[in-house]
């Protein structure tokens, strides 16, 4: 129960009435921005130490495209698109939510060329950019979600 006072009386209301209602798929788009945020964040540590040629990676690791070091590069970019989509889902409105479907998207094809070199990883980040996209997908329309 708390208590609530306008200056001329006082009303004691309980909690659950008090907060602001939850909307079904909220968490969903809760999920999204931070996934997007975790995953910027990964990207570009990974990134910088591909580029810094760390001993962090395994040897001889292969890659569809080009080599670590080009990786690197790429992990940093897309770790700032990332971060961009995760504050464009936040802010609201539709253009955050097609643009958080479409860089999970592009997402899901980066990991897919990283299977060769880490292929429990690639496929944790392809599980992981799918139930971003179905999230936004299903309720990523709502504008009451996002106030």
């Amino acid at each position: 129960m708390a208590t609530m006072t306008d200056g001329t009386r006082t009303e004691t209301i309980p909690i659950a009435e008090r907060t602001a209602p939850s909307y079904e798929g909220g968490g969903w788009i809760l999920f999204a921005g931070i996934m997007f945020m975790v995953s910027a964040t990964l990207n570009v540590i990974w990134g910088i130490a591909a580029v810094s040629n760390s001993h962090f990676f395994v040897g001889n690791a292969s890659y569809i495209l080009s080599d670590l070091n080009t990786w690197g590069w790429v992990a940093i970019g897309f770790g700032a698109l990332e971060a961009l989509a995760a504050l464009s889902i936040w802010r609201g409105g539709a253009f955050g939510r097609w643009f958080g479907i479409f860089v999970a998207g592009l997402a899901i094809v980066v990991a897919l060329m990283s299977i060769p070199a880490y292929p429990f990883w690639s496929l944790t980040l392809v599980a992981i950019d799918v139930l971003v996209i179905y999230g936004l997908a299903a309720y990523g329309g709502r504008p009451e979600l996002t106030r």
